[in-house]
């Protein structure tokens, strides 16, 4: 017999890695998969270090916005991929079951490669809510948004109107790249020029309110939190990106605002008719409950989950709206993030599910974007002092957000990453 030949360690090394087996297609394929419905940076690698460990893979993961980077192997020998992502919609049905085939996963249920197929099986499932609810939904979120920044009927209708517009635009434009990246200004110019049309012909609204519940699907205030946050836990290069792409989203939609109110000067002003009275009290409970329900079908939560989401919304607005009373704006947005990030991760623990099911949702109604909107609109009509003011208020909302949200991780850890 021959006796064995000893490699060179120098020639190991120059060696190509080994092929790539069911473990690495499987982390790849989550990763992309949690990356396209909205996963942000500092989550997706969190999960995707943890995966990569229970499956013996020495991983090393960097995510921005529009693409991912994965790396296998020690550093002498590494295999590295680049997956082009591109952004889609927060899907939260598909975030959930993701999570728990990932336990199944790493605790041995099921074989990486099993896995790697249930993967493509979610990403394939079809759309759980159909276009006429998904636009019904645009209405309500409009509608609930105009009497939740204090209008009353008249405002409530228009923006219900405008966003009914505006989702069933976003609808037709959804297959359609070139047409969809003008979405914001078109929509903006639509949202606008609704409210100022309705103003001249039902008698005096106010425009600004009518304008802004319109287009409050489409505020980038969530994708500005989640920068802070990003920001805020060293993931500079992913949450610089996010910051800047919201800064656009504002700057278009406040294009877009100034474009549509110039149809004012076309048309006759409004009578001079007292406004209406206020609504009562109890309509804003109303138009809560009927935004969380918009704000579950537009993210795509599982109906079972809806109960679960109603409470986490109403914690989180009724927290903040206490801590302005007693605080002010900025640490009341603290202390609703601080309250929504303690019950959702308590929660979370309890159901052994994402936390992000209760979380995002209940930011949806503490985010800053309507914020930035009357900034950039203050700004448009030259008043600079208020809009920087305006500016800087919407920046410490967002930051107050983000601290509020990792304290409360600090004091009730979750169990899983999402």
């Amino acid at each position: 017999m021959c006796a064995a030949v000893a490699v060179p360690p120098e020639l190991v090394a120059s060696l190509p890695p080994p092929p790539p087996g069911p473990a690495v297609a499987f982390t790849l394929r989550l990763a992309e998969a949690l990356h396209r419905y909205g996963t942000p940076a500092h989550r997706l690698e969190g999960l995707m270090q943890r995966v990569s460990e229970r499956l013996g893979l020495e991983g090393r993961f960097f995510s921005t916005p529009t693409s991912l980077f994965a790396s296998f192997g020690p550093p002498e020998a590494l295999r590295t991929s680049l997956i082009r992502v591109e952004p889609g919609d927060m899907d939260l049905e598909r975030l959930t079951l993701l999570d728990v085939l990932t336990d199944d996963v790493i605790q041995g249920r099921l074989s990486p490669a099993e896995g790697a197929r249930k993967v493509e099986e979610i990403l394939a499932l079809p759309a759980r809510f159909g276009t006429a609810l998904q636009l019904l939904c645009w209405a309500l979120a409009g509608g609930a948004a105009g009497r939740l920044f204090g209008g009353g009927l008249k405002e409530v209708a228009v923006a219900a109107l405008s966003s009914l517009v505006i989702g069933t635009m976003g609808e037709l434009t959804r297959r359609q790249p070139s047409t969809a990246r003008v979405m914001e200004p078109v929509a903006a110019i639509l949202s606008s020029a609704i409210a100022v049309l309705a103003a001249s012909l039902m008698g005096p609204l106010s425009v600004k309110v009518a304008t802004l519940a319109g287009l409050i699907v489409l505020l980038p205030g969530l994708s500005l939190t989640v920068a802070i946050n990003e920001l805020a836990t060293r993931h500079l290069i992913s949450g610089t990106s996010r910051l800047t792409a919201a800064a656009l989203v504002f700057l278009q939609l406040g294009f877009g605002v100034a474009l549509g109110s110039r149809l004012a000067e076309l048309l006759p002003p409004p009578s001079l008719t007292p406004l209406p009275p206020a609504l009562p009290g109890w309509t804003q409970a109303v138009a809560l409950a009927v935004a969380t329900l918009a704000v579950g079908v537009l993210f795509r939560a599982r109906p079972r989950d809806w109960g679960w989401i109603a409470a986490a919304c109403t914690f989180a607005f009724a927290g903040s709206r206490l801590g302005a009373l007693l605080l002010g704006a900025q640490l009341g947005a603290f202390v609703g993030a601080l309250l929504l990030g303690i019950a959702s991760n308590a929660l979370a623990r309890l159901r052994n599910r994402p936390s992000v099911t209760t979380v995002v949702p209940g930011l949806m109604l503490l985010v800053p974007g309507s914020v930035g909107f009357r900034s950039l609109s203050s700004l448009l009509e030259r008043d600079v002092v208020a809009g920087v003011d305006t500016a800087f208020s919407m920046l410490m909302v967002a930051v107050a957000l983000a601290a509020g949200l990792l304290s409360a991780n600090a004091l009730v850890p979750p169990r899983k990453v999402l």
